[in-house]
Order: structure tokens, then C-alpha cells, then sequence
């Protein structure tokens, strides 16, 4: 028996990986987070599959529904949203499971920030403005930052910034940012990345806080703030370079 973790993708019914569908389709138990999974997916379940919506649960009703299925042998697929790497709460069920023995396996899934950065038409590693992309987000209730993760601290690199779960939070973002990255520097929010009701917001860093008041926008959404959101003059890279010696173009 396994419990197969899986990233469903940003919101968009078909962002799911193949290997994830296939494994969807043969586990006779789902666990999925619906309040940000689409239903859609679960099309791809065993018409007699057990679903279990694990929005109003706690843990160790999750931890109880796993090993249920652990005892009377039937594999698990565990539907979470984006992608399991970052701000999944995988960690927390592994250690669970791990302790009774329980075997587990990882697909990944697109990440939401990926899917913002595809709604914004955006590369967000662009040559000679920025080669890093910091993934992180602002303090919550569910889970405190450790001190040294603000977001001072990385706007002072001057790389891209993906922050996360910033709906709520776009002022006290914007205040930590702009004395880096100067009131003028190109932003934008994506609200439900992929998601039908998808909401893209641009402005200067500046204008950002009053702009998201504005339009309603709070809770699920990414803020993605770097000159590559409107990179006006770059050098273009090596790779495609006609005089760039490479091992596939002599």
C-alpha cells in the first residue's frame, strides 16, 4: 500500500501531469484539498473511488483516513494544489505516515508561480536583469517566517520576487520592497493563477497597495515584483548566439 502525494497543478483542469492522472485513475482512495482543487479532476478517479475532501479536516483526521486505507491495503492518491515542493504541509503528513511504516511517493505539479508568471506572458530570469527567482511569502497564521526570511532581506538581492499568499498582505509587501527596488519597478498580482475567474493585476511597485484595494483583490494570489516584468533593454543570451560554440551546433 502506498499513499501516492500529488500536485494537482494551479487550478486548471488540465495543468495535472500525465503520470498524475494515471495514478489518480487507479487508487481507490482520493484525499484532496477542496477548497482549492478542482472537482474537475477527480473525473479521473475510479468511478467507486472513496473520495474525502480534506478542507474541514485537521491532521489527524487526514493521518486516520491514510491509515485506514493502510489496513485494508488500498493505495491513496493525495491530491494537493501547485505543486508538493513549497507550501504543501507535505512534510507534516510524511512524518505521520513514515512512522507506521507507511510508504509514499511524490508527482510533482505545475507550481502556481509558474502559472502567474504564464498569465503575465513573462520570462522570470531575463540576461543581465535578473538570473534568480526567490519563492517565498508573508507572514500567516498557519505558519510564523523564521526571522531571517524577510522580505527586505531578499529584495536587498535584487532578484525576482514570487511571493505568495500576499492578498492580504500587499501593503505591509509593498513598504518592505519599494526601498529596494524603487516605487517605479514593475509588478503585478495574479489572483487563481489558471482558474477560470483568473485575475491579473499590473502596476508600478508603488501604486501596487492602492491598485489591489481597488480591484478586490485578497487572499489566494501571487505578487511577482522585478525590472523582468518589463524588461525595456537586455542583452540577449549566448545559447542562441550564432558565433556561441555549443556541443549540438558547431
Amino acid at each position: 500500500m502506498t499513499v501516492h502525494f500529488i500536485g494537482a497543478g494551479p487550478g486548471a483542469a488540465d495543468l495535472i501531469t500525465l503520470r498524475g492522472r494515471d495514478i489518480l485513475a487507479r487508487c481507490p482512495v482520493c484525499l484532496y484539498a477542496g477548497s482549492i482543487v478542482p472537482r474537475a479532476l477527480l473525473a479521473h478517479c475510479p468511478p467507486d473511488a472513496l473520495l474525502i475532501d480534506t478542507a474541514p479536516l485537521d491532521l489527524d483526521a487526514i493521518e486516520r483516513a491514510c491509515l485506514d486505507a493502510h489496513a485494508r491495503g488500498q493505495d491513496v492518491a493525495r491530491l494537493h494544489s501547485g505543486d508538493l515542493s513549497i507550501y504543501s504541509a507535505v512534510a507534516e503528513q510524511v512524518r505521520r505516515l513514515e512512522r507506521h511504516g507507511v510508504k509514499c511517493s511524490f508527482t510533482p505539479g505545475v507550481p502556481a508561480f509558474a502559472a502567474a508568471a504564464a498569465a503575465l506572458g513573462r520570462e522570470l530570469t531575463v540576461p543581465t536583469v535578473a538570473q534568480s527567482v526567490v519563492l517565498t511569502r508573508v507572514p500567516g497564521r498557519a505558519s510564523a517566517m523564521p526571522e531571517r526570511e524577510t522580505l527586505g532581506a531578499f529584495a536587498a538581492t535584487g532578484a525576482t520576487l514570487a511571493i505568495h499568499l500576499a492578498g492580504h498582505a500587499i501593503d505591509t509587501a509593498v513598504a518592505s520592497l519599494s526601498p529596494h527596488y524603487g516605487a517605479d519597478c514593475p509588478a503585478a498580482i495574479v489572483a487563481r493563477a489558471s482558474w477560470p475567474d483568473e485575475r491579473v493585476l499590473r502596476a508600478p511597485l508603488g501604486e501596487m497597495a492602492a491598485a489591489a484595494t481597488q480591484a478586490g483583490i485578497e487572499r489566494t494570489a501571487i505578487l511577482l515584483v522585478g525590472p523582468v516584468l518589463d524588461p525595456a533593454d537586455f542583452a540577449e543570451s549566448a545559447l542562441y548566439s550564432a558565433g556561441h560554440r555549443r556541443r549540438f551546433r558547431p
